[in-house]
């Protein structure tokens, strides 16, 4: 049993919460105090921890109707995307500089494989120029979801139910969530944000 096995058995999304209290009447807004990072980044924290199954249904609904609205464009863009960073893994991940030079010039190669190595270039820098909207609108469309989901988690002023739900969440060493997962990751927690 491997660690992302333990992870993904004990995994439980939490419920999702309403709009009345995502956005609408009950929500309370404030520019958060910028000069202090420490209560910002606990704001931010604690409400990406309350509100995830809502972010994560806004980045669902933006991304889809992104998709509805232009889906050749984004997906050419994203493989177009994909063929660059395949690229880059191939050439720079993991191997020694020895290895991209003699995959880049091979020394005592054949010139048919250096002119393989000139055309694929060539195609992905024409690619590149060619689908360059595409790939400027897959980017928009994936960093504009995180972006709102920011502005929200910063703007939005925490209640009393997130605030008891936070420290029930803490207290109780339950199931873990998605958020709670992917902050670990990025190793971001609200106990340490405030200390």
């Amino acid at each position: 049993m491997t660690a992302a096995d333990v992870v993904t058995e004990n995994l439980e999304l939490p419920p999702l919460r309403s709009l009345d209290d995502f956005v609408l009447g009950s929500a309370r807004f404030q520019i958060p105090n910028i000069k202090d990072f420490d209560k910002w980044g606990n704001r931010v924290v604690k409400n990406l921890l309350y509100y995830q199954t809502n972010y994560f249904l806004l980045f669902l609904a933006i991304y889809g109707l992104m998709m509805i609205i232009n889906p050749v464009k984004i997906i050419c863009g994203l493989t177009v995307q994909a063929m660059i960073i395949a690229i880059i893994l191939h050439f720079f991940g993991g191997g020694s500089q020895t290895r991209f030079l003699r995959i880049r010039v091979p020394s005592g190669g054949s010139d048919t494989q250096k002119w393989y190595i000139l055309g694929g270039a060539l195609l992905v820098g024409y690619l590149l120029l060619y689908w360059f909207d595409a790939i400027l609108l897959s980017c928009f469309t994936l960093l504009l979801p995180f972006s709102l989901t920011f502005i929200h988690s910063s703007l939005r002023l925490r209640n009393l139910k997130n605030k008891v739900a936070n420290t029930v969440a803490s207290v109780n060493m339950g199931p873990s969530t998605p958020m709670g997962v992917f902050l670990d990751a990025f190793n971001i927690a609200a106990d340490r944000v405030l200390s």
